[in-house]
């Protein structure tokens, strides 16, 4: 690849991080997630913008979530720093940097309870957004 490909490539410009949050909340919706909330974390920590939480009915279910999702913001010119718990499927962490998805099992996300660990975050009214 030439220093001009590179270039033009490594200047994408990725959309916001609120834009890319709703899109995986809307990704989340198409493929029956329930209970999705996004925080707004800007105001909390400087280590990430957004969390997108998401709650999966089975470990199947949990895989396609959080594969669609990652497609979805490849496609946005984004691309995922790490991903934590898909083997065991109770808890899937994906890390875009300024965006964390958290897909949880229903079980799992009433134990970490992460919406009342971030109760000071603001709630991003996704579905309106945009």
């Amino acid at each position: 690849m030439s220093s001009a490909t590179f270039s033009r490539t490594a200047l994408k410009k990725l959309a916001p991080p609120l834009e890319r949050a709703v899109l995986c909340a809307r990704v989340a919706s198409d493929h029956k997630a329930r209970d999705i909330l996004v925080l707004d974390m800007r105001g909390i920590t400087p280590l990430y913008d957004f969390f997108v939480i998401a709650t999966g009915s089975s470990r199947r279910q949990i895989h396609t979530l959080s594969e669609e999702i990652e497609a979805a913001m490849r496609a946005a010119g984004d691309r995922r720093l790490a991903i934590e718990g898909y083997e065991g499927s109770k808890w899937v962490v994906q890390d875009f940097g300024d965006v964390v998805v958290h897909v949880f099992d229903a079980p799992t996300r009433e134990y970490y309870s992460l919406e009342d660990l971030w109760a000071d975050a603001p709630r991003i009214d996704w579905e309106q957004v945009g």
